[in-house]
């Protein structure tokens, strides 16, 4: 799952709120939790703040769970440094996107990734996500990627189901492909990924800790029908830039402000209703008037 983070009315970061949630979501059967993602706000967040939160979800955890930091970047070198940082922090692997606005090339992409594998033990992550960094990676690459034993996985976000299931099919011997599409979750599951770093789990993680499940069981049946009431969820959370319909609700939910930084700002309110009814199908009832 991967956490956003809780701000305050000032813009600045609550490790408080960011505790209980972090509580909250080990309570409701979270099996991992990707801090300081796209989910995140990781591109609001300074340098000093981003390895402060980090270190401290790695701590307050306290290996109750695995903690993922994100810590990719379009700079090789501030990439470099903040996974060195989150290892050093006991994080328990890094989740690096592409390189998101310079636009590099497969080889460019082939040789950020070796960098880091190369310079730090711990085990990795790629995260391909071409709507939000303009690249994309390319079947060959995270095929040459593969011979690094400390790149485990990849979250496929790339929004295509067919690609997720070629990746399962190439690589699923060698890397644990992760769902980056919540609406795509249940059928790469059940195909044989190994999980999902999802949107959704911050809202209702109980109920996508239990769809999970069933997928990773093979009980196609359960998985649909839990899945039946996150549907609307998994369409209307990205009604604006993640995290921003997120954020509105977990603070309808009482349990974070809906503070975001600049660019980012409150939820459209033509979109308050429809984000309304998607809680409420997934049994998540609100006050808009709150």
């Amino acid at each position: 799952m991967a956490i956003v983070t809780p701000m305050t009315e000032r813009g600045e970061v609550d490790l408080r709120a960011l505790e209980r949630l972090v509580d909250w979501h080990i309570e409701s059967g979270t099996n991992a939790i990707v801090v300081v993602g796209t989910t995140g706000e990781s591109a609001t967040l300074s340098p000093a703040e981003h390895c402060e939160l980090v270190g401290h979800c790695v701590s307050y955890v306290n290996h109750r769970i695995p903690v993922i930091a994100g810590t990719g970047s379009n700079n090789t070198h501030e990439a470099l440094e903040f996974t060195s940082d989150a290892a050093k922090s006991g994080a328990d692997a890094a989740l690096l996107v592409t390189p998101y606005y310079t636009r590099p090339s497969q080889e460019g992409l082939y040789q950020h990734f070796k960098v880091i594998a190369e310079s730090v033990d711990i085990p990795q992550i790629l995260y391909n996500v071409p709507g939000r960094t303009a690249c994309d990676l390319s079947f060959e690459t995270i095929g040459r990627l593969t011979e690094f034993d400390n790149i485990v996985g990849i979250k496929d976000a790339t929004g295509d189901l067919q690609t997720g299931l070629k990746l399962i099919e190439a690589y699923g011997d060698r890397l644990a492909v992760y769902s980056g599409e919540d609406g795509l979750s249940r059928e790469l599951i059940l195909a044989g990924a190994g999980g999902t770093i999802s949107v959704t789990a911050n809202v209702a993680p109980l109920l996508m800790s239990q769809m999970c499940a069933a997928a990773l069981a093979g009980d196609r049946a359960e998985a649909e029908r839990l899945d039946g009431a996150l549907t609307e969820l998994h369409e209307t959370l990205f009604l604006e830039g993640n995290p921003v319909p997120v954020k509105w609700a977990l603070a309808k939910m009482g349990l974070i402000s809906p503070a975001l930084r600049l660019p980012l700002v409150e939820l459209s309110v033509r979109y308050h209703v429809q984000v309304s009814n998607a809680l409420a199908a997934a049994g998540i009832e609100i006050d808009l008037d709150v």
